[in-house]
């Protein structure tokens, strides 16, 4: 099986690479990516944001399964955030980015400034992927993972992207910057998801 993911996020197709290989699916890029529309992420939800993406960017394959996602952290002591503006959470603030600024790093200083002063025991959160999958601009289904945990005080490990160095996963003892690709696959959120969808796919075919 072939499945079209409509990113240019190398630690995405990574993950979900490492995720699909036990399934013996491939996962493709969508060609020419970079240079499609961008998909407007103004809704409130992480379903409806990656619907929003699966929805437009199948029009670019025709006859392909694409996949889209929208994915995030969400904080308990934050009520929830940074959530569907996990990516731009820090460029929200713009005086906290300054230009040039790697990304990541101006988000992970954000959410570290924003629990400075949040016990340990209330540093809670989980992570939250939601996967839609469509054919020529129609959604034919969606699936949801979470990975829960607690957020790290500072970064550990020198894997992983975005908010990766300060999610803590107890289960292992490690953030997910310091899980192998095997080990993320098995336990995070963006893998929960597909396998969810991977066994939807089968479930489907004649």
């Amino acid at each position: 099986m072939r499945i079209v993911i409509a990113t240019s996020n190398a630690g995405k197709l990574r993950d979900f690479a490492a995720a699909a290989a036990v399934y013996g699916v491939d996962i493709a890029a969508l060609a020419h990516f970079k240079s499609l529309p961008e998909a407007v992420e103004d809704g409130a939800t992480f379903e409806a944001n990656a619907r929003k993406k699966s929805e437009l960017y199948s029009r670019y394959a025709p006859g392909e399964l694409v996949l889209a996602d929208d994915s995030g952290l969400a904080v308990d002591a934050l009520g929830g955030a940074p959530g569907v503006y996990s990516a731009r959470y820090a460029a929200m603030e713009a005086e906290t980015v300054t230009a040039g600024e790697d990304v990541d790093a101006a988000n992970n200083a954000l959410l570290l400034c924003k629990l400075a002063d949040v016990a340990d025991a209330e540093r809670t959160g989980r992570f939250v992927c939601v996967l839609s999958l469509a054919v020529d601009g129609r959604e034919v289904a969606s699936f949801r993972g979470e990975a829960k945990g607690v957020i790290l005080h500072e970064a550990r490990g020198g894997g992983g992207f975005g908010y990766d160095p300060l999610f803590y996963f107890p289960a292992l003892g490690k953030s997910f910057a310091e899980l192998t690709a095997e080990e993320k696959a098995a336990v995070s959120h963006r893998g929960a998801a597909l396998r969810k969808m991977l066994e939807w796919t089968r479930s489907e075919s004649p």
